[in-house]
């Protein structure tokens, strides 16, 4: 019988342009570790997972500037639509147009905002990833991009880009090219030049951008002196920027908060596609064309510390019964971030006032519940000037399951560990710290809790 080897030869170009996905994320080189990775494998037409991912909607954050503050045209939605597994090992996010024009698509980011080097090690943050498959007029406007934001950036929107952003993968109007760019400083100008950036680009190797998959990867190394970051397609670094181009406490701000979270997008229009071809998307421009993301991996070598686990603890994400520290917050509003001087160093939350809060997700409380809540904090707020630090779970508008009161403590870095009594809690939560007050004065710094049983 030829009919298996007729079909395959005749299947065999076809096979060839296929891009594939890999059925999971690569295992480590030597002398790395994953602290936290996503393959993607999951059923058709499901959303990419709720423990891992943000899934952002609408033109921009509450609060924050409009149109992503990009000038981007296109609504975000949470739809399967525009942003789902396909099924075979690939996270695809799809532009959509109806048809009055209007455009719609998907923004992810991740849980986790606390990716950054061990003290004297590395940071690498890799994904494989096929841009859309579409070239030319029909291109235009088309904006995909694989970044990372620094976390104080979570309930503020309006400190960049001093807190820094690493552009890895960018592309735009289907132009064989990936951009990595770092922003930071302060805008317009500043030593990063804002709003462009320092930015190199490259063509993709072999293959083009638009119809295969490639490597794109991030690494940040704080084992050379001047620190440096280094930006990789395929394996082949094609751009950097040493610590010592920058002003000291340009680095400093971008470097010294809590760490970084991941972010992929699809963008149509804005400035980026704009300032290359005019404005866009044009009447010519294709809806539907996805990328596909078949990982996301952060991993991290040498340092003086241990990265966290690859897994989390069985039902959820951090143990209530470590030591959390208040900078990994998943999202914040209100707040900023120092460095402490309190024992064993690190950072805490500062400004804090009335209406402010923290939010912590996955914390695994196990099945023997837990019945307090303890906070390291310090004040000083003027005379008669208190608040309450609150714990809450699932939603800020629940009712706290415990409090307690803080007033001056003798100075902002002079620390009191301080108890409180909490309804009884099992399972997995998302926890809010939220802070009440009758004044408007910040009145509490917060370096980490803990709960116990």
């Amino acid at each position: 019988m030829r009919t298996r080897p007729l079909v395959l030869a005749l299947l065999a170009p076809l096979l060839a342009v296929v891009p594939l996905a890999h059925a999971s994320v690569p295992p480590p080189t030597d002398g790395w570790s994953t602290v936290w990775s996503d393959d993607f494998n999951g059923s058709s037409g499901s959303l990419p997972s709720g423990s891992n991912w943000i899934i952002d909607t609408g033109h921009g954050y509450p609060g924050g500037p409009g149109n992503w503050g990009t000038g981007e045209i296109q609504n975000y939605t949470n739809s399967p639509d525009n942003v789902s597994l396909d099924g075979t090992g690939n996270l695809r996010i799809t532009p959509r147009r109806d048809g009055a024009g209007n455009w719609t698509s998907a923004r992810i980011e991740s849980q986790r905002s606390d990716f950054k080097p061990p003290s004297g090690g590395v940071l690498a943050i890799e994904s494989r990833i096929q841009m859309p498959n579409v070239t030319g007029d029909a291109a235009l406007g088309y904006w995909p991009a694989f970044w990372a934001l620094g976390a104080p950036y979570r309930g503020n929107y309006w400190n960049w880009p001093g807190i820094g952003e690493f552009d890895i993968m960018e592309n735009v109007n289907g132009i064989n090219s990936v951009w990595g760019v770092l922003h930071c400083g302060v805008s317009p100008g500043g030593p990063c030049n804002e709003t462009t950036g320092i930015g190199a680009n490259r063509a993709c190797p072999g293959s083009s951008c638009q119809s295969a998959f490639h490597t794109y990867r991030f690494e940040w190394d704080t084992s050379v002196s001047p620190n440096q970051l280094r930006w990789y397609v395929d394996g082949q670094q094609f751009h950097s920027v040493s610590q010592g181009q920058l002003p000291a406490d340009t680095w400093s701000n971008m470097t010294s908060h809590a760490g970084y979270f991941v972010l992929l997008n699809l963008a149509i229009g804005g400035a980026f596609p704009d300032a290359l071809n005019g404005p866009t998307p044009r009447a010519s421009t294709v809806p539907d064309r996805p990328m596909m993301v078949d990982y996301v991996a952060v991993s991290t070598k040498g340092g003086g510390s241990t990265p966290p686990p690859t897994t989390p603890p069985p039902g959820g994400g951090s143990s209530a019964y470590g030591t959390l520290q208040a900078e990994s917050f998943a999202q914040q509003s209100g707040m900023g971030v120092e460095t402490t001087t309190d024992t064993g160093g690190g950072q805490n939350l500062m400004q804090i006032g009335n209406g402010d809060w923290a939010q912590y997700n996955g914390i695994d409380f196990g099945s023997t519940a837990a019945t307090q809540f303890v906070a390291r904090v310090a004040s000083g707020a003027a005379g008669g000037v208190s608040g309450l630090v609150e714990v809450r779970l699932d939603s800020r508008s629940n009712a706290p399951i415990g409090s307690f009161a803080v007033g001056n403590t003798g100075g902002w870095q002079s620390w009191r560990t301080i108890p409180a009594n909490i309804s009884s809690v099992t399972g997995t939560h998302t926890v809010y710290i939220t802070f009440t007050s009758s004044q408007p004065a910040d009145y509490v710094n917060l370096n980490w809790f803990t709960f116990g049983r």
